[in-house]
């Protein structure tokens, strides 16, 4: 077998996966995380999922050049409904926004019971997805920075413990990135981006508010 070689968010992705029986790509694409994970042993096996019929099929043709096709099930379906409960003890969703992996896991309220392991690559509006995971009893374990397209993404290492807490929004902006190389990068990016968002906030003064506080305290700190 030899392993497809990943790009920088999904080899992030396949480095914080906890060696386990089963492991789950849901929104495969091209089936190259699949593979890897198949190929290098850090799941014996894999299930990769897609909501098309084309992705899909590529997976497929990627699994089958990497010699690995034995070791992946490929289901086509709709986010984690194409999982039986406990299935698989480690479950990638990558390349979605944040909003649509929220509606994924809430259809799904099993990987709480089963503390499954979840690796999220949001690929919008990472603080929502940090503040829903906290608030609703998750723990996040990891972080990691990557650069890729000229745009900082974290992905993200979370596990259902019910303990939930409410976070602070400079939290949910930042997370557990600010000691990692690219730090100041993605800090600078995330205050663009709430700078972009507050100038939307003419119509909601508490709002507005609220974003003045958090850019006052993030540029006091900077």
């Amino acid at each position: 077998m030899i392993a497809p070689k990943l790009d920088e968010r999904l080899q992030a992705a396949a480095d914080l996966i906890r060696p386990c029986d089963t492991a789950a790509d849901i929104g495969c694409d091209h089936g190259k995380l699949s593979a890897y994970l198949a190929c290098t042993g850090r799941a014996r096996r894999v299930i990769a999922a897609d909501l098309r019929p084309g992705p899909l099929s590529t997976a497929q043709k990627t699994c089958e050049e990497a010699g690995c096709l034995a070791h992946v099930e490929l289901r086509l379906g709709d986010g984690l409904s194409v999982l039986a409960p406990g299935e698989a003890q480690a479950i990638v969703i990558a390349g979605v926004s944040a909003q649509t992996a929220i509606e994924m896991l809430t259809a799904a309220p099993w990987v709480k019971a089963e503390k499954t392991q979840l690796v999220l690559i949001p690929a919008t509006k990472a603080p929502m997805l940090r503040r829903w995971l906290w608030e609703n009893g998750f723990s996040l374990n990891a972080e990691r920075l990557v650069c890729a397209a000229h745009r900082w993404y974290a992905v993200m290492d979370a596990v259902y413990t019910g303990q939930a807490k409410r976070p602070t929004d400079a939290e949910c902006l930042l997370g557990l990135t600010q000691d990692q190389p690219g730090a100041a990068e993605y800090r600078a990016q995330q205050l663009e981006r709430l700078k972009k968002f507050r100038r939307g906030l003419e119509n909601d003064p508490a709002g507005a508010q609220r974003a003045d506080r958090l850019l006052r305290q993030l540029e006091g700190e900077a």
